[in-house]
């Protein structure tokens, strides 16, 4: 497996272009299976997640092309099953339950490789599905539903929010027959982006930004063009390594509001930021200070950037308490940044980090794809060569990552088929 050779202690100056946001193209391709003309998507990023969405549309008998960064998706389906070989890759994969589902009236998606329900809330797609009036099975391994006489519109009340299951409500009900309403859906910007897809394929959405969204269903979708918004979770880590490093850096394309509780805590510790038209710039000189931070779906702290955020703390002056508050087991990365030093206790859901001056360089191995992207920030704020391996978690999330970096000053480069 590639690892990443990194030789920190430098400032990173420059621009970074931000990508199109991998967490709302996926929804957003999977959508691709609702239409009956041809949905055009911009921006769409190249990663190996989004590939493998594109592979298993494909799969679906979808006809898929790409073009640079704009993504072409049509046809017609001629397959309802969504194989475990090609959901194991990827866990947004089950988005394709509720497009196949409202537009076919069936679908037959496997679980997600090691997913227990209720871990990472797959039941909730499933009792948004009931809800609209489908019969849903689980065997074999395999998610089977089936509503032969087309989705009916229903209320849809979500015990805790949920992105992923909100999305495939949010498809699911454009298509079913009458009104749906969904309650306690989740907020972020990804959720409003879809809508507004949807919309533009001839959905009726409204409500989309708050708590509770209204859908009145249509008879189908049709053609759009779309453009994919930019990626907060790698503007938000771009932000971290500016101040990790007492770099200088610009986020081109970054938006404000996708990232206010960010930069609230990136100012908090010391860092400039300063919002312009076209990006923001994010400006950092000696130690951060320390800060506590408590993760929560949005407009609160992502928890996609709380490990991010420790490697910062790890550094910075002072002690800060992290509490993750959405996903259980996401302290994957603490015993890698140990190696570097890091001073980190963990009891249950809240991490009580201890700064250090400076970390010292070690191996390190990637364990998903925000852990991995914390160690590489640590590797940059320290002075000697590290080595991350397993990065193949990165080429999940982060689009030439090590271009953009190297482009302001970072001294990294990848080895290639390095055992991990």
């Amino acid at each position: 497996m590639d690892s990443l050779k990194i030789e920190g202690g430098v400032p990173l100056k420059g621009r970074i272009t931000v990508s199109g946001a991998k967490n709302a193209a996926l929804p957003l391709m999977a959508a691709g299976l609702a239409t009956s003309g041809t949905l055009q998507l911009e921006n769409v990023p190249r990663l190996v997640d989004t590939q493998s969405m594109e592979v298993l549309l494909a799969n679906h008998g979808m006809e898929v092309s790409r073009d640079g960064l704009n993504v072409s998706i049509g046809g017609a389906v001629t397959n309802i099953d969504a194989p475990y070989e090609l959901v194991r890759k990827m866990r947004a994969s089950v988005l394709v339950l509720g497009p196949l589902l409202a537009r076919y009236g069936a679908a037959r998606v496997s679980l997600p490789g090691g997913c227990a329900i209720g871990t990472r809330p797959v039941d909730l797609h499933i009792r948004a599905m009931q809800a609209l009036g489908a019969v849903v099975e689980l065997a074999d391994g395999y998610i089977q539903a089936r509503a032969p006489g087309g989705l009916k519109g229903g209320r849809v009340v979500f015990p805790n929010v949920s992105v992923g299951a909100t999305e495939n409500a949010m498809i699911a009900a454009s298509l079913a027959k009458g009104t749906s309403e969904l309650v306690n859906v989740a907020r972020e910007p990804e959720i409003s982006d879809l809508a507004e897809c949807l919309n533009a394929m001839g959905a009726r959405i409204t409500g989309h930004g708050s708590d509770t969204i209204m859908i009145e269903g249509v008879d189908e979708l049709g053609d759009a063009t779309h453009r994919v918004i930019p990626d907060r979770i790698e503007a938000g880590t771009w932000a971290i390594a500016a101040a990790i490093t007492g770099g200088d850096l610009f986020l081109e394309h970054a938006r404000r509001r996708h990232l206010d509780a960010l930069l609230d805590v990136i100012v908090s510790t010391g860092a400039t930021v300063d919002v312009r038209e076209d990006g923001i710039q994010v400006t950092a000189s000696g130690r951060p200070r320390a800060v506590d931070i408590t993760t929560d779906p949005f407009p609160g702290f992502p928890t996609d950037l709380q490990a991010q955020f420790m490697a910062l703390m790890c550094v910075a002056e002072g002690s800060s308490r992290i509490s993750e508050t959405v996903f259980e087991n996401r302290f994957m990365h603490v015993p890698e940044l140990a190696r570097m030093g890091a001073d980190i206790q963990v009891d249950g859901g809240v991490a009580l980090v201890r700064g250090q001056k400076s970390l010292t360089p070690a191996p390190v191995m990637a364990t998903d794809l925000r852990a991995s992207v914390s160690l590489v920030l640590a590797a940059l704020a320290t002075e000697g060569v590290s080595e991350v391996s397993r990065i193949y978690h990165l080429d999940r999330g982060y689009s030439d990552l090590e271009d953009k970096l190297g482009s302001c000053g970072a001294r990294l480069h990848r080895i290639n088929g390095k055992d991990g």
